[in-house]
């Protein structure tokens, strides 16, 4: 571009605009500045009068790293700098500075800032004051885009301390710094119900509560959180609240029915119970396998979406919020205006899960523009363009796990502080470019982490036993606070899933089955175990596991039930495949995808007290002769006074046979027409060899006995208390009451309906009134009732208890605060 030399009066030299290109913008007139505000008549000082109004005015375009029309306002060096017009401030003659006209509006064509709020006449007399005073500007204050926070790893000295636990030892300094006394622990009965909900999401029984309170070890706490941190399944169905709500997966909603959506339930649910270490755990989310791949695709939304809403931008999205605490949405529509991510950040790292250029969109107009791939934070490594996606996900993976990524372990145990104690180290969670309250502990839970494993569990256990935890519970900013100090734990509300499973263990009413396909991984590994009764391969033809023909055979069994049944899991090997009907109703479970597994289905509400007939369907497909079998096992428990009678039922010869067609609600217990199903061989014969597996199976414990609500679809009761649809990633759930809430718990139908349930199975007990009263006041609070309570709580059940006294009862215990919160 050419120069020109402008011959323009001394004034203006001596402001400093001397040369400038030939698209500056020419001087202001004489009218324009007599549009101008007068100056301020005081002495300015910066940082109270000028630096509040760059910082909500100009910084969003100009500072941070950005630098719209070619001008920052990092320091003041930089302020002074033409930008791409020519001068944008003369400094000691504010009516000659561009600036100053600009935000002043003398040019209704041409005012900044071109969005939000326009600065007051007195804002700009105070800009005019400055400009015209020699702008002083302090060194140390700076627009600058800051240096990144929580990012490369730092190992902190642990302090000398009598503590053992090394974040009290930590803690100890920074109550010392400042002026603060930790107080006492607290009292044991407390310590156990925050631990157990805490690890296992379910309250401690009133024997646990009595063992514990009288166990004189000094190590008891210990001793407690390790016991139930190995506690894998109860563990497991907790936490998957946790992580369900961060990965977004759910058993239905949006994009299920229309496969636009996959649930990666059985994954996360093993990766659980098995601890499996974090580094693997993101490996797999990142890079994922078929099992965990839901939460990298995202939904697929039907119809015409926003460009930020494909699958691509919801993989970038995600592996942000989640893995690395950073906040992406805005940055995918445009430049963030709330932070320093850009468009082009989270277009560099969703083309990396692309299958083709992802072209650049801003607020839905396209750009012409391409982002080069790239993870939000280069320095950590690169990712080569040119690889195929799936050697890309490799390498993001590699990246992301890396020990340089020190953000990776501290967003995670920044995310379990702030579970387990209410508030994050820091806040909110979802920034973590913000400074920790206590940076060394943040610093040191991350590398203990790193340095043991991924191990998450061993993170957990550290906090539970650590003094911070066991402090007194006080009540938390709702909002982050940047002057907040640490006195101890929040009191936290029961999460929607922790509310239902506590009623369920005072009512015995749980949920009826789980939803997720979680039927086969309920069952705890282990040695198999005898089982109660002998099942054995039939089928209508004694050839069957060396070939038959296609065909349908069904087999007929009846059983007499002395009492309703509190257990009636079936599990089903099927070569090809089975349907099952109890009482000419047919049932359904989990039905399995090939002989190999085992279909799961529960059977509690088709069997009845008195005789029940059990038909199973069994299907052989195929074009010709091949391998036919049927191989069931019915674990059945019915209560017998104070214990339970096992009635277990398998096939075997004495099961009936039919090949013609049936109806099933017409099968009678004797009929002619069936006769004796042909036993082919043992669980273990070939070519099906699944006698380890079925065994194992049975041996576990009950598939359907205490179902948790984190294993089943919410209901109006989890989603007024709080539970997400968890179309969107979810990493804090609201925490003030609502009017939806109020209405569900003094008159919600589903509530009602569990808590007459409830009250109904309390009564078949046989207990009376006192002692029910005081064992649901344990169970409930984790303390025996006061005289007071008991006296009141009585003359509303009844010495010899009335259904309607104890549903009113029932209702009064689950509104109770300290029921409903953690202290």
């Amino acid at each position: 571009m050419p120069v020109l030399r402008l011959r323009i009066p001394s004034a203006w030299m001596l402001a400093g605009w001397i040369v400038v290109s030939a698209s500056a913008a020419t001087p202001p007139t004489a009218d324009a500045i007599a549009k101008l505000p007068p100056p301020s008549g005081r002495t300015v000082d910066f940082v109270r009068d000028i630096q509040p109004i760059l910082g909500s005015a100009c910084v969003k375009c100009h500072g941070r790293g950005k630098a719209k029309g070619d001008w920052r306002l990092d320091t003041r060096e930089t302020f002074l700098q033409p930008g791409e017009s020519g001068p944008v401030v003369a400094s000691g003659n504010s009516a000659a500075s561009r600036l100053i006209h600009l935000v002043a509006g003398t040019d209704p064509d041409s005012v900044m800032p071109k969005k939000g709020t326009r600065l007051t006449p007195e804002q700009v007399g105070l800009l005019r004051a400055w400009v015209d005073q020699g702008m002083t500007w302090p060194a140390e204050v700076t627009f600058a885009k800051p240096p990144d926070r929580n990012l490369h790893p730092r190992t902190p000295v642990l302090p000398a301390s009598t503590e053992a636990n090394p974040l009290d030892r930590l803690l100890a300094a920074y109550f010392q710094r400042h002026g603060l006394s930790a107080p006492a622990v607290v009292e044991d009965r407390l310590f156990l119900r925050r631990a157990s909900l805490d690890v296992t999401g379910l309250l401690p029984t009133p024997e646990e509560l009595a063992a514990f309170e009288a166990d004189p070890s000094p190590d008891k706490r210990s001793r407690l959180v390790a016991r139930l941190l190995s506690e894998n399944s109860r563990y497991a169905q907790h936490w998957l609240t946790f992580w369900n709500d961060l990965l977004r997966n759910d058993y239905k909603g949006t994009g299920y029915i229309d496969g636009g959506r996959k649930p990666i339930s059985a994954w996360l649910y093993a990766a659980l119970r098995d601890n499996k270490p974090y580094d693997q755990f993101v490996r797999e989310l990142v890079n994922p396998t078929e099992a965990s791949e839901g939460f990298s695709r995202g939904i697929v939304w039907r119809g015409t979406v926003n460009a930020s809403m494909t699958p691509p931008m919801q993989a970038a999205q995600n592996i942000g919020q989640v893995l690395m605490g950073v906040n992406l949405k805005c940055a995918s529509c445009h430049d963030s205006f709330i932070d320093d991510w850009q468009l082009s950040d989270a277009y560099g790292l969703a083309g990396i899960y692309a299958d083709e250029k992802l072209e650049m969109v801003q607020c839905d107009k396209p750009t012409g523009k391409f982002a080069p791939l790239k993870f939000l934070f280069p320095e950590l490594g690169a990712v080569d363009a040119s690889a195929p996606r799936t050697n890309r996900l490799a390498q993001l993976a590699t990246i992301i796990t890396a020990p340089a990524n020190g953000r990776l372990p501290r967003t995670v145990v920044n995310r379990l502080w702030a579970r387990l104690l209410g508030r994050g180290l820091v806040e909110p969670p979802d920034v973590m470019q913000n400074e920790a309250w206590d940076p060394d502990l943040l610093d040191w839970l991350a590398e203990d982490l790193v340095s043991h494993g991924w191990n998450l569990k061993r993170t957990i256990e550290l906090i539970l036993t650590s003094r911070a935890y066991q402090l007194p519970a006080v009540s938390l900013p709702e909002k982050p606070d940047p002057d907040f100090v640490f006195r101890g734990p929040g009191i936290r509300r029961l999460t929607a899933e922790q509310f239902r499973d506590a009623l369920g263990s005072l009512t015995g009413v749980w949920q009826d089955k789980p939803e997720g396909g979680f039927d086969a991984l309920l069952v705890e590994p282990g040695a198999a175990r005898p089982l109660a009764a002998e099942a054995l391969w039939i089928w209508s033809d004694p050839h069957g596991a060396t070939g038959v023909p296609p065909g349908t055979s069904a087999f007929r069994r009846s059983l007499v039930l002395p009492a309703a049944a509190t257990e009636a899991t079936l599990f089903t090997h099927a070569d090809n495949s089975v349907r099952v009907f109890a009482n000419g109703t047919r049932v359904k479970g989990s039905d399995a995808p090939d002989w190999s597994q085992s279909g799961v289905y529960d059977l509690r509400k088709a069997l009845r007290p008195g005789t029940n007939i059990l038909v199973l369907e069994g299907f052989n497909g195929g074009d010709g002769p091949n391998p036919a079998g049927l191989l069931a096992y019915l674990k059945l428990r019915v209560p017998d006074g104070t214990t339970e009678q096992i009635l277990d039922l398998a096939t075997d010869g004495a099961w009936m046979c039919s090949t013609n067609a049936f109806d099933p609600a017409k099968v009678m217990p004797e009929d002619s027409a069936w006769t004796a199903a042909r036993v082919l061989g043992p669980p273990g014969m070939q070519p099906w060899g699944i006698g380890e597996a079925l065994a194992q199976r049975v041996a576990g414990r009950s598939v359907y006995g205490n179902v948790r609500a984190s294993l089943t679809a919410a209901d109006p009761l989890a989603l007024a208390l709080g539970r997400p649809n968890r179309e969107q990633v979810t990493t804090v759930r609201q925490s003030t009451p609502t009017t939806i809430q109020a209405l569900e718990l003094t008159n919600g139908e589903t509530l009602s309906r569990l808590l007459k349930q409830g009250a109904e199975h309390l009564m078949t007990g046989g207990t009376d009134g006192p002692t029910l009263v005081g064992r649901v006041f344990t169970l409930a609070l984790s303390r025996p009732p006061t005289t007071r309570e008991v006296q009141l709580a009585v003359e509303l059940v009844g010495r010899q208890p009335r259904r309607e006294g104890v549903e009113d009862f029932l209702w009064s215990v689950a509104m109770l605060p300290e029921f409903q919160l953690t202290f």
